[in-house]
């Protein structure tokens, strides 16, 4: 693996983290009220976008990364829907 493909893994790793303790806190409360529908739809079509480039160049580290991404917002998707209201 070369160092560019190392550093799209990192910050792949690092962005997808993020993301996981704020999952992780609508998910345990039980409540989403304070998570934007828009952003949500507009973050999984982005990553959605993402993925398809990866797809399209063969770029593994934005192909992983990016369908990790849709996957945890589809978890947001889910608890913005669930218990959002």
């Amino acid at each position: 693996m070369d160092l560019r493909e190392l550093l799209g893994f990192m910050g792949g790793l690092l962005t997808n983290v993020g993301f996981v303790p704020q999952i992780w806190r609508l998910l345990k409360l039980k409540s989403a009220h304070e998570v934007s529908l828009p952003f949500i739809s507009l973050f999984i079509m982005g990553i959605s976008c993402w993925l398809a480039y990866g797809i399209v160049f063969g770029l593994f580290s934005i192909i992983v990364w990016n369908g990790v991404a849709i996957i945890l917002g589809s978890l947001m998707l889910y608890a913005k829907l669930k218990y959002g209201r």
